[in-house]
């Protein structure tokens, strides 16, 4: 970090085999994460934040954990990690989680996880060596997958029964963008009831971090597309170096002003996480 100039980072689980946990143990488990974490977090307030890690399998107890560490360890939301059990998170039996997040008023991240294993031997089965796995995360699974469970949260009706609820995606808006104005005008004709066009979302509830995508044009269709007001600075360390993210944010100045960098680097998520400013 202080050889990047990053002055804070938000801490959270990189969650990979959570989900095959019972959910008692899950449970548990997120607990210790926690505290872990919120201690992380009491030695070095200035440098941390934290996200909390939530058992799903359990919803309810999801619930009073995730206020337990907003109102007691000072996070600054949650993170969860893509499908519970098999199931995207528009299921009904999720809805408790979502509703604690927007009476706290903390959003929720978003993060990939590896494909169920029906999905992993469909699409990223019969290739040579290592190349099915990593087609399955990085190499493209983990953005297709992220950006078909935001939008099947999106015409589910979750942020029209929730509508202060904030999400967050990250590694550039996992290819929606790109997308959108497609998407958008083929789901909305099939979804009425929703309150706006499903483009729309990504101006009221949705915000991207650019973690991982270190290149210009990326961010350039994001600028235009959801604009630089909900966007973020990310870095997916440790999937991502700090000085990756350092080298990107110094080749922004080629397509922002100094009031966007600043909006991008600290301003936006400052208000979305209730951030004080570092001095």
């Amino acid at each position: 970090m202080d050889k990047s100039g990053i002055d804070l980072q938000v801490l959270s689980l990189a969650a990979m085999g959570f989900d095959a946990l019972d959910a008692d143990t899950a449970s548990s488990l997120a607990r210790d994460i926690n505290d872990e974490v919120a201690q992380a977090v009491r030695s070095h307030p200035a440098l941390f934040g934290g996200f909390a890690t939530l058992a799903l399998k359990a919803p309810a107890t999801a619930a009073a954990e995730l206020e337990r560490c907003i109102t007691r360890l000072g996070f600054h939301g949650a993170l969860l990690n893509g499908t519970t059990g098999g199931l995207f998170l528009d299921d009904p039996r999720f809805l408790p989680v979502f509703e604690a997040a927007a009476h706290l008023g903390v959003p929720i991240y978003l993060h990939p996880a590896p494909p169920p294993q029906p999905v992993r031997e469909a699409y990223y089965s019969g290739l040579p060596g290592e190349l099915g796995f990593l087609l399955s995360i990085a190499g493209w699974g983990w953005h297709a997958e992220t950006g078909l469970h935001t939008l099947r949260l999106i015409v589910s009706g979750l942020f029209d029964r929730l509508p202060t609820l904030e999400l967050i995606i990250g590694h550039m808006g996992e290819g929606l963008p790109y997308a959108l104005a497609r998407s958008s005008g083929v789901l909305t004709h099939a979804a009425p009831n929703l309150r706006q066009p499903v483009a729309a979302y990504f101006q009221s509830n949705i915000h991207c971090t650019t973690s991982g995508y270190f290149t210009l044009p990326p961010l350039r269709c994001a600028l235009e597309v959801v604009g630089i007001d909900r966007l973020l600075f990310s870095i997916d360390y440790p999937y991502s170096p700090n000085t990756r993210g350092r080298d990107f944010l110094d080749s922004v100045p080629e397509i922002l002003g100094e009031n966007d960098i600043a909006k991008l680097t600290h301003r936006n998520a400052e208000q979305l996480l209730s951030l004080r400013p570092n001095a």
